[in-house]
């Protein structure tokens, strides 16, 4: 939607995933990711570290899923998703407030690791944003076209 607040944090899983399923049936994946920015101090010679900051996130549906089968504690990532605040009394009567992020893209940091990308099928007209729910790379391959360029797989490229 237009005017929200959207973030991208990059830290560690403080926890593995907490996977659960609503009374509607959706599936929603739970997990903080901390952050700790570092500066040089050349006075000492030596990296400090900042003010911790512990994001408490969620991810819906399939990205749930994803989540859960993927990320475990420790694992550095990178998220993007939309911040909300939510007030709520505590059960010993003071107020609260505490910043949510409402995940809509998450994989691992190739920073310092690799990873293994696994393509899933998604069933549906609506799947990420493709209102045809076909695969136009897909298609074009079986075409004897080489990609969403339109060159033929078997022609040489003219110089």
């Amino acid at each position: 939607m237009a005017g929200e607040t959207t973030m991208t944090i990059i830290g560690n899983l403080t926890a593995d995933p907490e996977i659960r399923t609503t009374n509607g049936g959706q599936t929603v994946a739970s997990f903080t990711i901390a952050s700790t920015p570092r500066t040089f101090n050349k006075g000492s010679n030596q990296w400090d570290d900042g003010p911790t900051l512990f994001m408490r996130c969620s991810a819906w549906r399939d990205l749930a899923d994803h989540v859960g089968a993927t990320l475990s504690k420790g694992m550095r990532v990178i998220a993007q998703g939309r911040l909300s605040q939510r007030s709520y009394q505590a059960q010993d009567g003071t107020n609260r407030t505490v910043w949510e992020l409402t995940v809509d893209e998450i994989g691992p940091s190739l920073k310092y690791a690799t990873a293994q990308v696994t393509r899933t099928n998604h069933a549906g007209p609506t799947a990420y944003g493709n209102p045809t729910g076909s695969n136009p790379v897909a298609s074009e391959a079986s075409n004897g076209v080489a990609g969403p360029w339109g060159v033929p797989s078997d022609a040489s490229p003219e110089y």
